[in-house]
């Protein structure tokens, strides 16, 4: 049959659309909207004839109140309808249902009218007069294209799905990793801290001081959290050092200094295999540098210091002024930062420095727990 332009049916052909007389078996809901009775019931007979389950909209109102009630695979649709025209319809169709088939029908060969359907979403346009079996072949490739479309579709949900879980899996093992890889090199720090009781708490210290910092600076909670993750681990190199330096109660020889010194190397070789840990890495890496550059171990200055080194320097120099030492008595808190305050620009970065002093003389840290040894 041939679908003219006169709106007559005149017979042609009753081939399937791959030329063969089998009959689609599979259901398929299909909704012809047209404001021509004859148009309407002459579709509707050939392609029930052809496996649709086919209803009828005479106008883009109706249409839509039957989308809005049933659910449909395929939309075939007239354009040039009075009232809401066939773009209105199309328009309106997909947004409510992204999931519609929609082929375009229209006496009408108009490049910019097709364009914009096309554009809108209809996964065919046709023109009057058009072979019927050539317009059950669109409605199928309508069909098709919807179903690799779903397909895709519940693809990718699965992907994105499968993807989730993965990464909820490797967050858990990193996280029971970072959780092991802390509790271990904290029972290094604490059997090295063991060895002088001038330094027993000094790595929780430092880390409470330096996430309160942190987060008085207002920086997001990961840095807060890697700030006070390298609090805990920053002295883990000190297991290296001899234990009659560590307790020594007078002045380091040069000897011994370098020594001392040689922690945060050991640290760093000790911890290297770590590299999950990332940032953390380099703020213990940068403890002991200066603002100035007279730090170590790469003598640093400025902003070439990581803000978590700058950070640790200074929860670091704090906790040290106000702990006991065998060679002289702790300073207090308020002592402390009053002192450090000519270390600015030298030894401390002023920003850090700020917050520190806020910090302590607001008591908003845990470092003023006596760690004086009974």
């Amino acid at each position: 049959m041939r679908f003219a332009s006169a709106l007559s049916i005149v017979p042609e052909s009753t081939e399937a659309a791959d030329g063969t007389d089998d009959v689609p078996v599979l259901p398929k809901r299909l909704l012809v909207v047209d404001d021509e009775d004859s148009i309407r019931t002459a579709l509707s007979r050939f392609l029930s004839s052809r496996g649709f389950d086919v209803e009828n909209a005479a106008s883009g109102q109706a249409a839509l109140r039957l989308l809005g009630r049933e659910r449909f695979t395929v939309m075939l649709c007239d354009v040039r309808m009075p009232g809401m025209t066939g773009l209105d319809v199309l328009h309106q169709a997909l947004a409510d249902d992204p999931d519609l088939a929609v082929v375009m029908l229209t006496a009408v060969n108009d490049a910019v009218t097709a364009t914009e359907a096309l554009a809108g979403g209809a996964f065919d346009y046709l023109v009057k007069p058009v072979e019927l079996n050539q317009l059950e072949g669109a409605l199928e490739r309508a069909l098709h294209k919807r179903t690799l479309v779903l397909e895709q579709r519940r693809v990718e949900h699965l992907i994105r799905d499968e993807v989730a879980v993965r990464t909820r899996e490797l967050e858990h093992e990193q996280a029971a990793l970072r959780s092991l890889t802390v509790s271990v090199a904290e029972t290094l720090i604490n059997a090295m801290e063991a060895k002088s009781i001038y330094l027993r708490g000094h790595s929780q210290r430092v880390a409470e001081l330096a996430s309160s910092i942190a987060d008085g600076m207002s920086l997001d909670a990961d840095t807060v959290e890697a700030v006070r993750m390298a609090g805990h681990l920053h002295d883990v190199g000190k297991i290296g050092i001899r234990e009659e330096v560590l307790n020594k109660p007078g002045k380091l020889t040069p000897e011994e200094f370098a020594h001392v010194k040689d922690h945060v190397r050991i640290g760093m070789e000790i911890l290297a295999p770590l590299q999950h840990l990332g940032v953390v890495l380099d703020y213990i890496h940068d403890h002991h540098e200066h603002v100035d550059g007279s730090g170590y171990p790469r003598g640093l200055a400025g902003s070439a210091i990581s803000l978590g080194g700058r950070i640790l320097c200074a929860a670091d120099t704090f906790d040290a002024l106000t702990s006991r030492r065998a060679y002289r008595d702790p300073m207090s808190p308020r002592e402390t930062v009053d002192y450090l305050a000519k270390s600015v620009g030298q030894l401390l970065d002023p920003t850090v420095y700020d917050v520190l002093r806020r910090v302590v003389l607001r008591r908003k840290t845990l470092v003023f727990i006596d760690d004086t040894p009974a």
